[in-house]
């Protein structure tokens, strides 16, 4: 296997770093608005839902809860591809920036009265994922690289 020069190397890892960014940002947007859009059309569902299917059937009548499920489903498609190429040490607590994006979405769009511990835990969860998002991401760059120092096969080299 041809080995690349610094240059070479030093870009794709500059290309792999800002596709994981992207990428985190993305997953962060898709699963805090699909929340927020499924949230707001259960709120304004006429019928409450229980162990019945159809009731949650005539759920995806309403367009917020359709489009709530296509972005959560658009989120774990995301996430999918996110976890196949960047460590989940550094995926997890960085895209749990989710959650107090969440806690916004709900305080400003929803009008949750969200208590002084809930602000706390999300304040907790905020500096969590910003020392996470500080430190050096360990993307797999190139196929065999990284994976084959540490003995892992080929096949989850990104």
């Amino acid at each position: 296997m041809p080995s690349l020069t610094a240059p070479a190397a030093e870009s794709c890892v500059r290309g792999a770093e800002l596709r994981t960014i992207v990428l985190t940002i993305a997953v962060t947007l898709l699963n805090s608005c699909g929340n927020l859009s499924l949230t707001w059309g259960m709120k304004h569902f006429s019928q409450m839902v229980g162990l019945s299917p159809l009731p949650y059937l005539k759920a995806f009548l309403n367009p917020f809860v359709a489009l709530g499920v296509v972005l959560l489903i658009l989120w774990l498609l995301t996430r999918m591809a996110l976890m196949s190429w960047a460590d989940l040490s550094f995926v997890v607590p960085l895209s749990s920036f989710g959650y107090v994006l969440a806690a916004v979405l709900g305080k400003v769009f929803l009008h949750e009265n969200v208590s002084g511990g809930r602000w706390w835990g999300t304040g907790l969860i905020f500096a969590g994922s910003a020392l996470v998002g500080s430190t050096t991401q360990r993307t797999n760059t190139a196929r065999g690289g990284e994976a084959a120092q540490s003995g892992r096969s080929d096949r989850y080299a990104a």
